[in-house]
């Protein structure tokens, strides 16, 4: 709820002597205490370390997704084989269960640059695996360390889908290793306390469905729920639903990030240019506006504006970063 204080006065007669007191009761909403509005779904003053967790969004696991509709952003990014990977972002959260998890790609990284943040995967690939040790960064890898997951396999997947950990466990092997608690880094996004509206906004246009295709058997759609003002999440047209709590995953906010793709030098994995600018969409409240991003090296964070130049900046709820290959259309209809 948002937080919001003023003052006001009471007149009462004061007892015993028949004068009438004017007291003046608590508050925040005068030249001297302005009204402060807060943003709910992250605590924007807050200095602790985000852990950045790669989980999986292969079509045979998509049913078992636990735990992401408590991240305060996600960021389905391409990988090899035309599907995509999920890197889910959570602070602040006392504790909770997140899977499947799956290993990381190099680009991965870095979006966990931008915000310091503790990066969690079960694997990864050669080019991860290099940067990982190379950078410096601290990271909770499954083959490596075992101990923060464990197996689950409600659904008879196969092994690599089956993998689970907790926030719980993340931040006890954090502690263990002498991981920074804290960081100066802030967030990528700036908040708007109450609803953003693009309606008027340059070459705004409706967006109550956002089909984002990864390839011909691999997309991302995402309708509006004008009740509650959020936009439910489908992957390849079945509803995108958390296996434990049996609810859709929704969100209040969409950026896609439209990147150049290419395959890198072993011919296998890909590279995704995310170091640069380019061209995109922020989507939030029915409507759908054009926009620029820029990054000006791998840790530095990625800058989002309107085409006037301004800072976008997001309605207060959690948002969805798609990066979308330039090779591929999107429909906002």
């Amino acid at each position: 709820m948002k937080k919001l204080f003023v003052v006001f006065l009471v007149s009462f007669l004061c007892v015993g002597c028949g004068k009438k007191e004017e007291v003046i009761e608590e508050s925040e909403n005068n030249e001297e205490n302005p009204v402060v509005e807060t943003v709910d779904i992250i605590d924007v003053n807050s200095k602790t370390r985000p852990y950045a967790v790669v989980i999986n969004n292969s079509p045979a696991a998509v049913k078992v997704q636990t735990g992401m509709q408590q991240a305060y952003m996600v960021y389905e990014i391409p990988v090899e084989g035309g599907i995509t990977r999920l890197l889910a972002f959570y602070k602040d959260i006392n504790d909770l269960m997140i899977g499947t998890i799956r290993s990381a790609r190099h680009n991965f990284l870095d979006y966990a640059f931008e915000q310091d943040a503790i990066f969690v995967c079960y694997g990864w690939s050669h080019y991860a695996q290099d940067d990982m040790k190379s950078t410096g960064i601290n990271y909770v890898n499954g083959v490596v360390h075992g101990r923060p997951f464990w197996r689950n396999n409600p659904e008879n997947l196969a092994t690599e889908h089956t993998a689970y950990t907790s926030i719980g466990n993340i931040r006890e092997f954090a502690t263990d290793r002498s991981f920074a608690s804290t960081t100066e880094k802030g967030l990528v996004f700036n908040y708007e306390p109450n609803d953003v509206n693009l309606s008027e906004k340059e070459q705004s246009e409706v967006a109550n469905k956002v089909y984002i295709p990864s390839n011909a058997s691999l997309n991302t759609t995402y309708e509006y729920d004008e009740a509650n003002k959020v936009y439910k999440r489908f992957v390849n047209g079945d509803a995108n639903i958390d296996h434990e709590t049996k609810q859709q995953f929704t969100t209040k906010n969409i950026i896609v990030q439209k990147i150049n793709t290419k395959m890198a030098s072993d011919n296998y994995y890909w590279d995704l240019e995310t170091v640069g600018s380019g061209n995109g969409y922020f989507i939030t409240n029915g409507y759908a506006v054009p926009i620029k991003w820029s990054k000006k090296s791998r840790t530095d964070k990625t800058i989002y504006t309107y085409l006037d130049g301004s800072e976008v900046k997001l309605s207060d709820g959690n948002t969805f970063v798609q990066l979308q290959s330039n090779n591929q259309n999107l429909t906002i209809d």
